[in-house]
């Protein structure tokens, strides 16, 4: 069976500027807080190949769509383009900058490429208008295959530049669908391209977690008739079990390090949450009480995790010191809050509560204030988790037990969109580290 293909690429820095050329003019932290015109050309034809509308149009939309996800940009329309936006204009002394001033463009996108022999090379410039500098060009080299790839990680390097951290958007998104009759395990690109089937267990199958050191994924399992957890490696798709207790071994997640995984075990016939070795080997139980101890989340320090349990009565979050074992209660509010997600600022725990048989996504901070809601409407919101650099969540939606798909959206709550195809019944999504 084939898993998983990705054509690699040659991703070669053409400029390396000091930071000072443009931190003093554009600064962009937050989607809301300020947006950037930005005026985006279409990519022109350079050297051997001619023109390639096909490559063109699909750069075009995914970097485009990318991008106003980010809700950093408020993008020129290209119906206003002049004489400017037809000329290849790769170099700082070949664009007319006072055309896009006109237009309102604070910043500029412009590249150019070439086909030959099946191998694509793909030239983008970032330009601050203003300043007329230019904040960041690269070349990519690769196959027709790869044009999606390359627009998603030119989108992570825009945002890197304008804001110090790189983008998430040529990550991996791991969920779970029903589509062929039996939960498994899928993959698919952060803007819901390219969906890959995983696992064929013909089984259930639920939780997946990336490893933030390898290109591998764990998932609990009933392949063998138990919930176990198995380990699966990507680029081979060579699987193993990791942990087969008797009982339930579920909701696994990586340590930020990837040497440990966090696990709720019941084979001492009650569920908590316990400390193994990716070989499978306990480390550390870190829960002791008769109630339920599920889902745990690590902090972004290693030092705490966010778990569920039902131990006052009904379900809330707690968090455990890993340490000391010290338990502290998080949530107060509602009668039922499930699947916590720590975010990788560390600044905010992500979750899902049910108020009138409804889920909707929340955060709050560690402390257990500045609690907001960021999903509303009909259907069900569950399963939050961050994006690697904290600032969108994916989640599972479900309408009225109908559609269940995955969907994503800014950290605030805002620009929420569908990525999943539908009739998969999908959920249990998870955000992988950078590509």
């Amino acid at each position: 069976m084939k898993y998983f293909t990705i054509n690699a690429f040659v991703l070669i820095m053409l400029y390396v500027l000091c930071s000072t050329s443009y931190a003093a003019r554009i600064e962009i932290s937050a989607p809301g807080e300020q947006t950037i015109p930005l005026a985006m050309t279409r990519l022109l034809p350079m050297g051997v190949g001619g023109a390639k509308p096909a490559v063109v149009a699909e750069f075009q939309e995914v970097l485009q769509g990318d991008l106003e996800l980010s809700g950093l940009f408020d993008q020129v329309d290209p119906a206003s383009f002049l004489s400017d936006a037809d000329k290849l204009g790769l170099r700082r002394n070949e664009i007319d900058f006072y055309q896009w001033r006109m237009l309102g463009a604070e910043a500029l996108i412009k590249g150019g490429y070439s086909l030959s022999g099946g191998r694509l090379t793909i030239e983008l410039r970032l330009f601050d208008v203003v300043t007329q500098r230019l904040l960041t060009g690269r070349r990519y080299v690769g196959q027709v295959s790869d044009v999606r790839q390359i627009a998603h990680t030119f989108a992570d390097q825009i945002l890197k530049s304008l804001t110090g951290e790189k983008g998430p958007f040529a990550a991996k998104i791991a969920y779970i669908s029903k589509r062929t009759g039996h939960k498994e395990l899928y993959m698919m690109d952060v803007d819901g391209h390219d969906p890959i089937r995983m696992t064929d267990h013909r089984s259930i199958v639920l939780n997946p977690d990336f490893s933030p050191t390898r290109k591998e994924l764990i998932f609990t399992s009933y392949n063998k008739g138990n919930p176990d957890l198995f380990r699966k490696e990507i680029y081979t798709g060579r699987e193993s079990r990791v942990s087969l207790k008797q009982g339930l071994n579920i909701g696994g997640r990586y340590s930020p390090d990837g040497r440990e995984i966090a696990l709720t075990l019941s084979k001492d016939k009650n569920s908590e949450i316990y400390l193994l070795g990716t070989d499978g080997t306990i480390h550390r139980r870190l829960t002791n009480h008769y109630a339920i101890d599920v889902d745990p989340s690590w902090s972004p320090k290693g030092n705490k995790i966010a778990f569920v349990s039902d131990r006052r009565g009904n379900p809330n979050i707690f968090i455990v010191d890993v340490h000391t074992l010290d338990v502290s209660r998080l949530t107060y509010e509602g009668k039922y809050n499930a699947t916590p997600a720590w975010s990788p600022k560390g600044d905010r725990i992500a979750y899902a509560r049910m108020d009138n048989g409804v889920f909707n996504i929340f955060t709050i901070r560690e402390n257990g204030s500045d609690e907001r809601q960021l999903t509303f409407g009909q259907g069900s919101k569950e399963h939050p988790r961050w994006s690697p650099d904290g600032r969108f969540l994916i989640y599972s939606k479900d309408i009225d037990g109908g559609d269940k798909s995955i969907w994503i959206m800014r950290a605030d709550g805002t620009g929420g969109r569908k990525i999943s195809a539908r009739g998969g019944k999908d959920s249990h999504p998870a955000w992988s580290v950078h590509w």
